[in-house]
């Protein structure tokens, strides 16, 4: 038996669908999929088997204009983890077409394609007619010299299939990275941490998000069978704390109730969840939380 296997790379403006698309990819919810922009933060990495071939995908954080430390760190991941792969699937949603953020990921890619496989995704195609679906592939086809264009919905699954099975044919051959049961390379502390923060950006909304983090500070397997996970969400000011615990603690016991019930699916086994507001001013220039989402502080630097 041949086997293959290799990393790829999902790039795109933020809410492209990149971690929708893994998570439909992989069979299971790795990365974390919210309204919001700029949710994934560190390289998540899911693993999917397609016949003899392992694929495994790097979640990139959206691609975006950077403002502050966070963001250009943010950045350089993506493109660092586009610049190691050996196919990248660049997203871009039908409905939107070549936006400023597109333009400027297409001149990336002028750098990092060299000697590279690199594929067009375009995805969210139930909202578009077919006839300016067409033009718009011509058109990038025309900017830039992709290998396949795929058409998809990564909601409704639609063509993931067909995307999986040429992803499977372009890696190269070699032994499997992974044991075939490992569908992500983060530590479950830090899977679980990603889940609290989802819930906590679908229930407070403008910019306190990006203001906050979560860390698994503890996880302590029971006895019988059960797991304690004790968690800090550290947000950057007084007023925060009193956003994220709610009325009466309201907001932080929806929060709680709504991660525990996911990490008790994802595991599959009972979960108790302690989790702890604290503030921390400086979090974001803090290289230590950098570590933790697994991004690199220096990608920071102006």
């Amino acid at each position: 038996m041949t086997t293959r296997a290799g990393f790829i790379a999902l790039i795109g403006e933020p809410n492209a669908g990149k971690s929708t698309l893994l998570n439909r990819m992989v069979g299971a919810k790795v990365s974390i999929v919210t309204h919001k922009v700029q949710t994934t933060r560190a390289r998540i990495r899911g693993v999917a088997m397609e016949g003899d071939a392992q694929l495994v995908f790097v979640d990139t954080p959206g691609l975006f204009k950077p403002r502050r430390r966070l963001d250009r760190a943010m950045v350089a991941a993506a493109w660092g983890g586009a610049a190691d792969a050996d196919v990248v699937v660049l997203m871009i949603e039908a409905h939107r077409g070549i936006t400023e953020g597109v333009e400027r990921i297409l001149e990336g890619l002028e750098e990092i394609g060299q000697g590279r496989t690199i594929a067009l995704a375009i995805n969210k195609i139930d909202k578009v007619p077919s006839e300016k679906l067409l033009a718009l592939t011509s058109d990038l086809n025309e900017r830039y010299p992709f290998a396949e264009t795929f058409m998809i919905s990564a909601e409704r699954g639609y063509g993931v299939e067909d995307l999986r099975k040429w992803l499977a044919a372009e890696l190269p051959e070699g032994p499997w990275l992974y044991p075939e049961d490992q569908i992500a390379d983060l530590p479950m502390r830090m899977i679980a941490a990603e889940m609290t923060r989802e819930k906590l950006t679908l229930r407070l909304h403008q910019e306190l998000p990006y203001q906050l983090t979560v860390e698994t500070e503890n996880w302590e397997e029971r006895k019988d069978g059960s797991a304690k996970i004790d968690q800090v969400i550290y947000v950057m000011r007084d007023g925060h704390k009193g956003i994220v615990l709610g009325k009466r603690g309201e907001t932080i016991k929806a929060v709680s109730q709504a991660a525990r019930a996911e990490l008790e699916e994802f595991l599959d086994r009972k979960v108790h969840l302690f989790l702890q507001v604290k503030v921390r001013p400086n979090w974001l220039e803090e290289s230590e939380r950098y570590s933790e989402m697994g991004l690199d502080f220096k990608d920071g630097n102006a």
